[in-house]
């Protein structure tokens, strides 16, 4: 059986923010799969809502012999380690994790939407994916992340940290 490869945004405004996300990219490789590919960390106000402490992001590239539906649960159960609690959708948080892609695949589940259905609307999403993988195409909307991030309407801006 070949493994699959998922993308994945990691990001939080709650807590040490660089501390948080080191540490869920051990637990990701811990529990997941390998990390083949880690963009930089990136800086960008709360989307949404600009009020909001600001977030860190970073876009990784796994391989991993679990399914889809299974990356998600462990992907939850890493959240939950590390102090994620849902009560605002929008609202601050230590950490999300959220699949981008799996593979090429398109998946409509209760709870399990791939591609993710906002991400070519995000900017926090689309620079740190297309550090790592700008050729990829998007499986529904047949354009690559490069194409995807120059067609963006986001205005919000993403700041790579120094040191990275």
């Amino acid at each position: 059986m070949t493994d699959n490869i998922a993308y994945l945004l990691l990001g939080g405004n709650m807590g040490d923010r660089a501390a948080l996300l080191a540490q869920a990219a051990t637990l990701i490789t811990e529990q997941l799969g390998t990390v083949i590919k880690k963009s930089a960390v990136y800086e960008t106000a709360a989307w949404g809502n600009e009020a909001l402490p600001g977030y860190l992001n970073q876009a990784l590239m796994v391989s991993t012999k679990l399914s889809a539906p299974e990356t998600l649960k462990v992907i939850q159960e890493i959240e939950h380690i590390l102090g994620r609690q849902r009560i605002e959708k929008w609202g601050s948080r230590t950490m999300d994790i959220d699949i981008i892609f799996f593979n090429e695949d398109i998946i409509t589940q209760e709870g399990l939407l791939i591609p993710h259905p906002h991400m070519q609307e995000r900017n926090f999403v689309l620079v740190p994916l297309q550090e790592i993988a700008p050729t990829y195409i998007h499986p529904v909307s047949g354009l690559s992340i490069t194409e995807l991030q120059q067609r963006s309407k986001d205005h919000l801006k993403v700041y790579a940290l120094p040191g990275n």
